[in-house]
């Protein structure tokens, strides 16, 4: 009877626990949380393999993921730097764990808040963050989600920067995915911060939440991690091999193992998948609205507090609502050509300037000879007259004169007072000063010929009128003797000028056009027109005696382009030339 009732009690004890055992694993089964996958081609943002990828799910810590893609976006538009000094807030330091250990009051830089968050998933670092940014969990809540939309997270809304369960906390492993990958893409300078295993947090070395899976799959460097009671286990992995880049996202794992089981899954279908070669698309900027961009402005505060104490720069990132024509490029080519033109003129007028004030050199030297030449031109000496033989020799044959300008023959013979062998020759400058009474000087002859041939009575009928032709004509055409050849420079005796005599009435005893400008002096070829008028201008400025009165004209030839002085007369054009080539510089006359 004994043996009858132990054995009874001892298979309801079994029965018994079996029973217990059986409802803790249908418990068990019953809150496991709901399970969603996809795979993407990060380079192209293809979609490999879904499940469930748009069933609104609780995200856990891949909420942190946001919160800071928003930190780095305030570290971009100069709000925030990695050194800002942020202050714990109260409700900041009473997160659960997994904690940093942070207090509240306390000061600590941005750069440690960041890397606790990424790498050891630490609850009260993100809401630092979240409260440094807006001020509160709240108002951070609301800008992460508005920062959702304009990501294109279209099925996510959030309660707080952490990623703890609360009501209407909820996203979708399309929208995590696609966070990831903005991560990557957006802002590639700190996305190497997923795949380190340890890192200073300041308080603290901290240990990577995803080492397991760094360490197991070949390629993976990121991203985030996640696990609440709700949630299941979560991952947001990335991995490259050979150039291809997959991402893929795991809600509701059973365990950490099971978990990482899943996502080499994953990933081995997105690599078998993807494509060998594909283009890289990296995602749109994020959209943001005039009015969104307007809220984050109105939310940033002063300058943030920093190590060091300085402030911070505003950078503003815009979206521009216009795109207006842009200005015309001005002609680079003019603009330098010109610029060389005008500093050229500058030197020379400067060059002729300090030229001019300068002190006059001692006398009797070669630079007191130069300068002489540069000083106004004095009337040129009057050659020695020739010999009366040479005279008649060279009046043989004299040009006809112009019937309205010639005297008559019966007034020069009259005027004649000698023979024409016995009349000495001189020129008659027009102008000059009449001579004296009794004078018998060269210029009292021919004046006083010149007198009695324009008289209307006839003085001395004796003279031949073929002897006054000849006078005349030799008067007209005395040759003017070739200046000697010489191997060193030429200097011209140059005098002042006394005061200027009163003007008369030319007199008039042979047309000519001596005095006609149509010579020139031409200094050579050059390269460029600017050069040549750089020359003719410095040359016209150093030698203005001469050449003040002249026209500069570049011509343009097959070889250059050639400077030249126009309308001179041929003494002056000579004589220019002649001054120049004193100076060393090569020059030739130009006749018409």
């Amino acid at each position: 009877m004994a043996t009858l009732l132990g054995r009874f009690v001892r298979i309801s004890v079994c029965l018994l626990a079996m029973a217990l055992v059986s409802a803790t694993f249908a418990a068990r089964n019953a809150e496991a949380a709901p399970y969603a996958a996809i795979v993407q081609d990060a380079r192209t943002g293809e979609v490999l393999f879904s499940e469930n990828a748009d069933t609104r799910l609780h995200p856990a810590s891949l909420t942190k993921m946001l919160t800071l893609y928003i930190a780095f976006e305030e570290i971009q538009r100069g709000r925030m730097s990695l050194d800002t000094l942020v202050t714990v807030t109260r409700d900041a330091a009473s997160k659960p764990p997994s904690r940093l250990g942070l207090k509240a009051g306390q000061k600590i830089a941005l750069r440690y808040l960041i890397r606790a968050a990424a790498i050891k998933s630490a609850n009260d670092a993100a809401a630092a963050i979240g409260d440094a940014i807006s001020g509160d969990e709240q108002k951070f809540a609301a800008r992460m989600t508005r920062t959702a939309k304009a990501l294109g997270m279209q099925n996510s809304t959030f309660a707080n920067a952490h990623g703890l369960t609360a009501r209407g906390h909820l996203s979708t492993a399309r929208d995590m995915n696609l966070l990831g990958r903005r991560l990557f893409y957006d802002f590639p300078q700190y996305y190497n911060i997923f795949s380190r295993r340890t890192t200073d947090a300041g308080l603290a070395q901290v240990r990577n939440t995803n080492t397991r899976f760094l360490d197991a799959y070949r390629g993976a460097d990121g991203i985030k991690t996640g696990y609440t009671v709700a949630a299941g286990f979560n991952l947001t992995a990335s991995a490259e091999r050979d150039g291809v880049r997959i991402i893929a996202t795991v809600f509701g794992g059973q365990s950490t193992a099971h978990r990482n089981a899943k996502m080499a899954e994953l990933m081995d279908i997105g690599f078998r998948r993807a494509p060998k070669n594909a283009p890289v698309k990296p995602p749109a900027a994020p959209n943001y609205s005039v009015a969104e961009e307007n809220a984050l402005i109105a939310q940033a505060d002063g300058l943030p507090e920093v190590e060091s104490g300085a402030g911070k720069t505003i950078r503003l990132q815009t979206t521009p609502v216009s795109s207006p024509r842009p200005m015309p490029r001005p002609n680079a080519a003019k603009i330098a050509a010109t610029t060389e033109a005008v500093e050229a003129i500058q030197g020379d007028i400067a060059a002729a300037l300090a030229e001019a004030v300068a002190e006059p050199p001692p006398p009797g030297t070669l630079e007191a000879q130069v300068a002489a030449l540069a000083a106004p031109e004095s009337a040129p000496e009057v050659p020695e007259p020739a010999p009366a033989e040479d005279i008649a020799l060279a009046a043989a044959a004299p040009p006809a004169r112009p019937q309205d300008l010639a005297p008559p023959e019966a007034s020069l013979a009259e005027a004649a007072p000698a023979a024409a062998e016995d009349i000495p020759f001189e020129v008659v400058a027009a102008g000059a000063e009449p001579p004296p009474p009794n004078d018998t000087s060269l210029e009292a002859q021919a004046m006083a010929l010149a007198q009695a041939g324009l008289g209307p009575e006839p003085q001395s009928p004796e003279i031949a009128p073929e002897s006054v032709q000849v006078v005349m004509a030799a008067a007209a055409i005395t040759p003017q003797p070739a200046p000697e050849r010489r191997s060193g420079p030429i200097f011209d005796r140059v005098e002042v000028n006394g005061p200027p005599a009163p003007a008369e009435e030319p007199v008039v005893l042979r047309l000519s056009t001596s005095d006609a400008r149509h010579y020139g002096v031409n200094l050579g070829r050059f390269a460029s027109r600017a050069e040549a008028e750089r020359v003719l201008l410095r040359t016209q400025l150093a030698e203005s005696a001469t050449l003040s009165a002249s026209l500069r004209k570049v011509v343009q030839r097959s070889g250059g382009f050639e400077a030249n002085f126009m309308g001179l007369t041929q003494e002056s054009a000579d004589l220019a030339c002649r001054r120049l080539q004193a100076r060393g510089m090569p020059c030739f006359t130009l006749a018409p």
